[in-house]
Formats: C-alpha cells, structure tokens, sequence
C-alpha cells in the first residue's frame, strides 16, 4: 500500500497509510532503521456501547470497512488532516500529526465525537506493533508507572509512548507478543474492550494503550498522543517531561507555525496558477523536505511497501540522480542549508576516483545493487556506475552557487569534489567517438552510451569550467572546457538521426526516450530556437503520449516496466510529463505559450492523492497510482517545473517571480 502521508523533521520520518494508521517509524535517520517495517502497523480503534444496536460493545480498528476514511494534509504545514467517520458506532475522529521539528517526537491531537443523540461511553485505543532495529528478536515493551507511559526498546532505540484525553492519562494498558507463539497480537485483547494489563513482555512485543471518556450527546473530545524516540531511557523519559511541561498543543502550534514561515519564505507570486496548483507546489516542498535526513541524504521514497526487483529491497536510499534533481528543486525554493548538506554527504562518499556509485544508505554507508562489476555475457569488467548521478550532482552545485554566491563553499570542495568528478568524466571516454565510455542509463535498465548521460557529462564539464575559472584553475578550465566541446561535438555527430528529426536513445538503440531530447535542453548542448531540437521535442511528444483518457508522457518507447498495455509506449510517468512543460516554459514567447505548461501542472494535480502524494507512474486507463509513491523525484520535478513557470513570466515581463516584502 503506497503511503498517503510522510511527516518528518529530519531525524524521524512517520509514514501514514490511508487508513490513517502508522506503517513507517524511521529512526535516527531518514530512510534507514524502519522500526515499524511497513508490515507490521501501529492502529487506531474506538470501542463503544451503541445504542442503535442494542447496546453492544464493539470495537472498530481504522482499517475496518465499517470507517470511512480521508486522509490529507494541511495546507502550509508539514502535518496531517485525517477525517474518519463511523455510523456503525456512531463516532467521529478529526486527527492532526506532526512530527515536533526541535526534537525526535511524534505528536497526534484526535478529536472523537459523538454522533449519537444519547450520552455514552466511548473508548479510543492506540495498539503498536514494532520491529525495533528492524529485528525479531530480543524487543522488551513494558508499562512504567513513573512516567505513567508504555515503553518499547530494544538496544539504544527506545521509544516512550504516553497519551492524555482531556488532560487525564490513559486508564488501559497491556503489552504481549504478536506474531509470534501463534498469538496474533495484543490488539485482540481490546476486542471486549478492556485490557489484561499484562506490565511487561519480550520477544516480538506490542502493546495497547486505551483512554476512556464519557461523552455527551454530539459532544467533542481530545486526545493527545506522543512517542518520544532517543538512544536512552532517561532522555524519552525527559522528552515526555518536555511535552507536559510545554503541552502537547503548544508544540503542535509552534511546528505548525515554523513551517508555515518555511514554506512562505520566498514570497512567490503565483500568477496564472490555480488554488490546487499553488498547493501541490507547496505540499510537495514538505514531501521532498521530510525526505531529506539530517546528514544530506534525500532518500527517493518512504514507501517501504514498494519492494524494488522481485521484493529484494525498497527506494529508502539516496540515488545521486534523485538528491540531485530534489536539490535543485529546493535550492530554486531557497533550502540552501539542506541542499548544502546534500554536497557535504557526496563530498564524503565520492570515491577517489571520481564517480558516485549506484546509490547510498542515509549513514553513507554502500547502499544494494543490480549494477554488475563484470559484463554478464563477455565477463569483462565494467564500472557499476551511472555516470549521469555524478554529473548530475556537479551541475545541481554550479546552480546553487549561482544562486547563492557562497564562494567559500565552493572552495572547500574544488579538489575533493569538483575536480576529481570532472577529471574522471574528462578522462571516461572512448577514444573513437569522443563520447563518454558505456555506463548504467538513467532508468538503470540498459548499459551503454546514453543520449541523456553525455548530455549531463557536457552540462558537468562546462559547470566544472566555470568553477575553474572562478577559482584561477587556468589549466584546469582549459581541459573542462575543451573536453566539453568535444563531447557536445560527439553527441550530434553520432547520437542524433537526422533522418528521424531526434536524439537516439543511445548508441546502437534508436528508441525515442524522454530523456534524450531532455538532456539536450536542460544541460545546454542545443540552444532551445535550434532546429534540431525542435524536431527532437516534437516527435518526442507525438511517439511518447499515452493516447488515452488519461494521456501524459511515457519514458521510452516499449516500456516494459509496470506495462498496462502493448499498444502503448509505456505508462505516463509524472517527471517525463513535467519535462515536456519544461521544455515549453522555455521556449514560450508570451503569457498565452504558457498555457499547455499549466495544463500540465493541472494534470499533475489530478494524479495526486488528498494528501498531495504523488506517484512515480500512473495506470494509462484507471489513473491510479503505480510504483513507489510518494516519489521525491516527481516532486522535485513540479517544483522545479514551476518555478521555472514563475521565472519565465519575469523573464517575459508579465510579472515578478517574487513579490516584494511589505516594509514594517
């Protein structure tokens, strides 16, 4: 199941289904340690006589069919809004969840309602199941009476979990087992809602808080929860003293308040752009920023769910490809600081010979791979890189100096950074042809010379000139600039068919990509009134389009990956689409070539979830999400996309970009 939410603050990343319930716990880095595992589940259940039955307890978990359940997020805020509703027992939840942005806790206000026109008893259970270090084995959960809270630890990984209804504690408890000695789990023990109490178990433990209320006839109340995370007892215990200290509402206020002056700090001026658009635009700065660890990683996505080749792994890693593309997108929001921990991580983990390899676990550690050292076929060795995620990162930090001018920066990571990426990538090249030697493609399917990935190597080289050249390396921006030259040279010596009008997928394989004719424009070989490239992007969009109702762009021609049907190119993916809007924001002389741009930005809108969520590919006939999703990546690109959108119209004269700042 994808997820509908993400909440995070850089340390803790809390992934929320569409039940509303907890199916990711990432802790102490985003993307690595799911202590939840996306299997298990942390629910949410209301028990209640009703007297529309007879007076019959029942107990409804958030998953069962008798809620019905929506879950978004709140506008300009990095948290939830969950709406459930249950005419069965006659209840309804309003919750808000945040992650608490100074320190590791996971903050929930549940407002439970009364539909009944009679005063009644109404029981909110919260039940946990975790897997601690992602482990089996040797987990302790148990209830302490000091701090009036149930605790689960395993190691130097403790969670603290403590709950109020109307500023009283929880009156029910239990812990157990679950899954395990064929027990299913100490959520069955809420079924006739009350609890054994059991103080302490081990193993696979859970546990089940539950919180009491008498209610009246429509009447309102809240429930605040938390779960303090740290490496000791002691500091859960304090952060719990922090939360009654400072209140539960009161830190809730402040997050939201703090990201609501994040998100607004640029003073963007929307022109032109729907309410929705204008709102998915901000939602997805808060999906890719609580993908961002503390460290620098952006990890692709949190949806443990999506296991990647067969079911051996997920996207919980940062792809050098991904961080770059996301780290644009922030830096043109203006996040320097987070972008700038993104070039510390791959200043640290580039190795010494000058390339990234396939991708990263968030504590720098080699992430898996698919990419072979040998070839599978001939034996001979290869390097198991795709050249573009080294590219790719060179060009995202030649656009945030332009942006930001932090000279000194750049000084601290010429030599161990810049140069030895670009020295590699002037001297990874074939001798006949001048283009870059074979590497993994972007889509990381196919090995060979890729359109898109010399493309990159030319827009790297000439950033890694312009470095040079601020920096006096005189020689050194000589040789960018030359290899550059000559590489540009290659590419529409042998990459383009001239027959066709387009950029050829690679060498040896004329299928159209997305890619290709992308890499053209973005990384500057082809001004963007070149002929060739308006015919590259036109049969682009005549061969790619996905003819049917749901339309958008494909990656290539004969996709295989998630394919739907074989008449059509292959699913519509939300960055190739978006790519196709970069292209006609570019190239728009007026405020009117600006419309099929934000026909797009709406199509994007209509492929989001509630919560803003957004797929990495679609069904072509249903529309429903396919793949990992949140995708960072397609976030990325629709922020990229309209700030592009925004830049244009100052560009054209229609408008600032930015509005002004009212003066106090």
């Amino acid at each position: 199941m994808a997820r509908a939410l993400t909440l995070g603050n850089g340390s803790i990343l809390v992934g929320i289904d569409h039940f509303g319930q907890v199916r990711d716990f990432y802790y102490p880095h985003v993307g690595l340690e799911n202590h939840v595992g996306g299997h298990f589940v942390h629910r949410v259940g209301v028990f209640s006589p009703n007297p529309a039955v007879g007076g019959t307890g029942k107990l409804a978990w958030l998953s069962d069919p008798s809620w019905r359940v929506s879950v978004g997020s709140k506008e300009e805020s990095l948290s939830s809004d969950i709406r459930a509703e249950n005419r069965d027992l006659g209840v309804s939840l309003a919750a808000n969840d945040l992650v608490y942005n100074e320190h590791n806790i996971f903050i929930r206000k549940v407002t439970v309602k009364n539909l009944q026109g009679v005063s009644r008893p109404i029981k909110i259970f919260f039940a946990h199941q975790f897997e601690i270090t992602e482990s089996h084995r040797a987990h302790t959960a148990y209830y302490d009476p000091a701090a009036h809270a149930i605790i689960h630890y395993r190691g130097r990984r403790v969670f603290l979990i403590n709950a109020k209804l109307e500023g009283r504690g929880f009156d029910d408890y239990s812990t157990g087992v679950f899954d395990s000695e064929g027990k299913e789990g100490t959520h069955k023990d809420a079924e006739d809602g009350t609890l054994a109490k059991n103080p302490i178990e081990h193993g696979l433990a859970d546990s089940v808080i539950g919180l009491s209320g008498d209610f009246g006839p429509g009447e309102e109340k809240t429930v605040y929860y938390w779960v303090a995370v740290g490496k000791t007892h002691d500091y859960v215990k304090r952060l719990n003293t922090m939360v009654e200290e400072k209140s539960p509402a009161h830190m809730i206020k402040t997050t939201e308040d703090y990201w609501r002056a994040w998100i607004n700090r640029q003073n963007f001026n929307f022109h032109g752009l729907t309410p929705e658009v204008v709102a998915l635009f901000k939602k997805s700065l808060f999906i890719i920023r609580a993908h961002t660890d503390h460290g620098g990683a952006i990890i692709a996505s949190s949806d443990s769910s999506m296991m990647q080749q067969g079911g051996k792994d997920n996207y919980c890693y940062m792809w050098h490809r991904d961080g770059a593309f996301s780290s644009m997108a922030l830096d043109r929001a203006g996040d320097f600081t987070v972008c700038q921990r993104f070039f510390e991580f791959s200043n640290a983990v580039i190795g010494e010979e000058g390339y990234f390899l396939h991708k990263y676990s968030p504590d720098r550690s080699l992430g898996s791979s698919w990419h072979g050292w040998v070839d599978k076929i001939t034996h001979e060795p290869r390097l198991p890189i795709q050249e573009d995620e080294t590219a790719l990162t060179i060009i995202a930090l030649w656009r945030h100096y332009e942006l930001t001018k932090d000279l000194e920066f750049i000084e601290l990571l010429y030599n161990s950074l810049i140069r030895r990426a670009a020295d590699f990538m002037v001297s990874y090249r074939d001798e006949k042809t001048g283009l870059p030697l074979p590497s993994n493609d972007l889509w990381e399917e196919n090995f060979g010379t890729h359109t898109f990935t010399a493309a990159s190597v030319y827009g790297a080289l000439s950033a890694a000139s312009h470095f040079a050249e601020l920096l006096g390396k005189t020689k050194s921006q000589t040789r960018f600039t030359e290899t550059a030259r000559q590489i540009k040279e290659a590419i529409l010596a042998h990459l383009y068919d001239e027959t066709g009008g387009y950029f050829c997928k690679s060498l040896g394989d004329k299928t159209v990509d997305a890619s290709s004719a992308l890499g053209i424009f973005a990384f500057g070989v082809l001004p963007i009134d070149d002929l060739r490239l308006i015919r590259a992007m036109k049969k682009t969009e005549e061969d790619l389009t996905v003819k049917t109702s749901i339309g958008g762009i494909a990656r290539y021609q004969g996709d295989q990956y998630y394919r739907s049907n074989a008449g059509l190119p292959g699913n519509p993916w939300i960055v190739t689409t978006l790519w196709l809007a970069e292209y006609l924001i570019v190239a728009a002389e007026n405020d009117r070539d600006l419309d099929r741009a934000r026909s797009i930005f709406s199509w994007v809108v209509s492929r989001a979830d509630r919560s803003g969520a957004l797929p990495e590919q679609v069904h072509p006939f249903t529309g429903v999400p396919l793949s990992a999703s949140p995708l960072v990546w397609s976030h990325a690109a629709f922020v990229h996309a309209i700030v592009s959108y925004l830049d244009r119209l100052e560009t054209l004269g229609i408008c600032k970009a930015r509005d002004q700042l009212n003066n106090f």
